[in-house]
């Protein structure tokens, strides 16, 4: 599968990161935001991406007119949702969002690894939480399939996250098309314990338990999704597995960051703390896409984690999953890899139909 250039804009963005790599990650991110965001204002932004031919995929219950989605974290409050549109995912999610806003971790916090296409960040759910995230959205004319990603606040004891993610699911489920259910952060001290057992089953049941009401009273159930680290071996795949098939939660999403530091030896920044996203990733989030596939044959899956081309997307779909989401790739290849991942999954779907 060829690189940037074999797709509208790659050319254009290439110049772009040139430029945007000599600042600070995160002051670049928000720049790149902002001339988005204007762009789409000028009815310009659609300059940016190829059109990308629809390639229709159902899952969760939903319709999604391409299997390409954009991950949580790089627009967190959904202030930019209109024009990431713009660029043709099938879906987008947004957050994390908490109940109250937070800053999250001090700055520095978000580093590039270049040599690796690797971003360590450390960001601690920044956000100007679930209030400021809904009214973003009524501003905005997105209508496609939209993923709420929610999240605890730093200061809320882990014996109380239930109220959080409660909280997070009543307030967004009627905007939300799905609810990502967000357990597995490394920059949240304590987070990743709630993917325990015991903490996960009681988690997970008040969290159906309100599901199925809200859906009720609204006429409209909405599906339920959890994130999960990638940094787990086979025993706490087997827990997971255990209560999501109990309670039967819709879907997973395999996987968020991970503490490891497996192929950046040596590069600036390798040491720093934090979740290392990007092409290092790709394997341990496959790993555990594979083990999650295997151990839950019914629930559908998104996969995430280490995607810089075509065929990294469609060998997550060969590991199990029905859609893929974006984040570090984008940042290295720009709006070109999403047209490109669906290519590849285009081609990919019409050669097993042809066997």
């Amino acid at each position: 599968m060829s690189k940037p250039d074999s797709f509208a804009g790659g050319g254009a963005y290439a110049l772009a990161r040139s430029l945007l790599f000599r600042l600070d990650a995160e002051h670049a991110h928000a720049l790149t935001l902002g001339a988005l965001d204007g762009l789409q204002r000028l009815h310009l932004a659609h300059w940016l991406a190829p059109a990308i031919p629809p390639l229709p995929v159902r899952a969760f219950g939903l319709d999604f007119p391409n299997p390409v989605g954009l991950a949580a974290g790089l627009d967190k409050n959904a202030a930019h949702v209109d024009g990431l549109a713009a660029m043709g995912f099938g879906f987008i999610e947004v957050g994390t969002v908490t109940p109250r806003p937070q800053p999250g971790n001090p700055r520095p916090r978000l580093f590039r690894l270049p040599g690796q296409q690797a971003l360590i960040n450390r960001m601690g759910f920044n956000n100007d939480g679930v209030d400021a995230l809904l009214r973003n959205l009524d501003r905005a004319q997105y209508r496609g399939v939209l993923g709420i990603n929610i999240g605890k606040n730093k200061d809320t004891p882990n014996a109380q996250a239930a109220d959080d993610y409660l909280h997070g699911l009543q307030r967004v489920h009627a905007q939300a098309s799905y609810i990502a259910v967000n357990i597995s952060s490394p920059n949240t001290a304590g987070l990743r314990d709630l993917q325990a057992h015991a903490a996960l089953d009681a988690l997970i049941g008040r969290l159906r338990e309100a599901q199925e009401r809200l859906g009720a009273q609204a006429g409209a159930r909405k599906p339920m999704l959890l994130k999960i680290a990638p940094d787990l071996d086979g025993r706490d795949m087997d827990d997971i597995a255990e209560v999501l098939q109990r309670h039967g939660i819709d879907g997973l999403i395999c996987t968020n960051t991970t503490l490891a530091r497996d192929g950046v030896a040596g590069a600036a920044h390798a040491q720093e703390s934090g979740g290392l996203s990007g092409v290092p990733l790709r394997a341990r989030a496959d790993s555990v896409l594979r083990g999650m596939r295997a151990r839950l044959p019914g629930i559908e899956i998104i996969g995430t984690g280490g995607i810089d081309d075509g065929t990294a997307a469609v060998q997550k779909v060969a590991a199990g999953a029905c859609l893929v989401q974006l984040y570090t790739g984008l940042i290295y290849r720009g709006p070109a890899l999403i047209a490109e991942c669906v290519q590849a999954l285009r081609e990919a779907a019409d050669a097993a139909r042809a066997h």
